[in-house]
């Protein structure tokens, strides 16, 4: 029986000067229950808590540590930059060279601007769309996450062509109503909002593979139907692939579903471990941004030098090691087979989707494909299965609507060791 005892201690000293103890609500393990760990060091496939304990980490920084924890070829990039300065605030090398790398590999970017983070990088999409087509409305998609910008703590109206409502105080009602919500996969309810609002929308932003409802995948023929929508209505399609970008693939969700967008949104793998963000697309539309055009956007820390050649380093080994796709999508399917094989034994109701070296569990026997359908999922079950894989070792999401991601530094030993947990885990939470 794993204990943590430091770690409880440290939750509850943190909630006296920070809200909630975290500072990123999902860490707080509300939707779970129980407290979270307080890590100190990770390396590989493992995190180390407070107590002492080992967790196999199967969220991995959400996403960016995909070569496993403290891979060599980024630390060594690190320890090399950093005795030149932590930050310049002035251009460098190494950004035109990041920059020009993710021009190559990503097939939508002709040019790229560099910023903190995925929720700056989704903000900036939205501001430059509207900039280059000159209208205010954008439309999203339930269950897609694209940040904490205003514009995107909307929730659904009532209907299909009525206008988004402030989801979160501090949001206002003046911002909801340039935001229109669509379920995910459901194109025609796209078409009858972008019909409603006829040359008003500047763009459709979404995850070309959701990642924050659960692990939800695209429907056939659903990104190519909004490409060609937005061709049709002069709207700009940005893919947001702060998760996906360089993990599915080298040039991300639109490289493997051959749909290109008008702008993406990268983070996660973009910074190797650090807070990097970026944002770019097709030349026309990036040449808005000042100092080459009027929509403004600006950032001290953006092209830090650290984060840029920890970035570069990572996307440097991704581009020259294709093998690396190839390993994950084998360990990945080896993990979902064998939890498949369990829950089947078990009798339990489950749904399992996944791409690559990303999946989620859904405790429903019906398939989920946009965010009403993975609410089915049993979410009290999800959290009793979620701390008895925690007493054994296993880190997953604490919250049944985010995706997993898997890293090279899972071996074919630790893939076995996770599918026994998860059956004495599955056993445990059907006897609570």
């Amino acid at each position: 029986m794993i204990q943590a005892p430091k770690s409880n201690e440290l939750f509850l000293r943190a909630q006296n000067s920070i809200p909630g103890g975290v500072n990123s609500p999902v860490r707080a393990f509300r939707a779970v229950g129980g407290n979270p760990r307080f890590m100190v060091s990770a390396k590989g496939p493992y995190m180390y808590d407070e107590d002492g304990n080992r967790y196999m980490d199967l969220i991995n920084s959400w996403g960016p540590m995909i070569l496993g924890h403290a891979a060599d070829v980024v630390n060594e990039a690190v320890k090399k930059a950093i005795p030149n300065s932590l930050s310049f605030g002035a251009p460098t090398r190494k950004e035109i060279e990041i920059a020009e790398l993710i021009v190559s590999m990503v097939p939508s970017i002709e040019k790229v601007r560099m910023v903190n983070s995925g929720t700056e990088a989704t903000m900036s999409a939205i501001r430059v769309a509207r900039g280059y087509t000159g209208r205010d409305k954008i439309i999203k998609f339930e269950g897609c996450y694209h940040g904490h910008g205003d514009s995107f703590l909307i929730a659904a109206g009532s209907g299909a062509i009525t206008l988004g409502v402030p989801d979160s105080p501090g949001v206002t009602k003046g911002t909801a109503n340039d935001t229109l919500t669509a379920p995910y996969n459901n194109l025609k309810a796209v078409q009858t909002l972008v019909e409603a609002n006829k040359g008003q929308v500047a763009a459709i932003i979404l995850e070309p593979v959701a990642g924050n409802m659960g692990l939800v995948t695209p429907a056939d023929g659903f990104l190519q139907g909004l490409r060609d929508l937005c061709d049709k209505e002069g709207i700009v399609l940005i893919f947001d692939e702060v998760m996906t970008g360089f993990r599915l693939s080298p040039g991300g969700a639109q490289q493997l579903y051959g749909v290109t967008p008008d702008l993406s949104t990268l983070g996660k793998i973009i910074g190797g471990g650090m807070p990097v963000g970026a944002y770019g697309g097709k030349k026309e539309i990036m040449d808005y941004v000042a100092p080459a055009g009027p929509v403004y956007q600006a950032g001290t820390l953006s092209g830090n030098p650290i984060a840029m050649s920890a970035g570069m380093a990572m996307l440097t080994y991704l581009n020259d090691h294709p093998e690396v796709y190839t390993q994950l999508e084998q360990t990945t399917l080896k993990m979902v087979e064998g939890m498949q094989a369990n829950m089947q034994k078990l009798g339990l109701n489950f749904t399992i989707n996944r791409i690559g070296s990303m999946f989620s569990i859904f405790f429903t026997d019906q398939p989920v494909y946009d965010f009403e359908s993975a609410k089915n999922s049993d979410t009290a079950f999800f959290g009793r299965y979620f701390n008895a894989m925690l007493q054994r070792g296993i880190y997953l999401a604490p919250s049944q609507y985010e995706a997993l991601f898997v890293s090279t530094a899972i071996s074919e030993e630790l893939v076995a060791q996770y599918i026994q947990a998860n059956y004495e885990s599955l056993q445990q939470a059907l006897q609570a």
